[in-house]
């Protein structure tokens, strides 16, 4: 299954189940882990030891 696919299903899943109040979370989780793995290669790491 690709990224799309996996977005679209998704998107329905929230349609039908009428719990669009995951959106968020999963939002912010999910930029929380880019902004994590994004982190590891620069030098503001010892940083974000402090924010977790």
């Amino acid at each position: 299954m690709n990224v799309g696919g996996l977005l679209r299903e998704f998107l329905l899943f929230l349609r039908e189940r009428k719990v669009w109040w995951m959106t968020p979370i999963l939002v912010v989780l999910l930029l929380m882990a880019v902004f994590i793995v994004l982190a590891e290669t620069s030098p503001v790491l010892p940083f974000v030891y402090t924010l977790f």
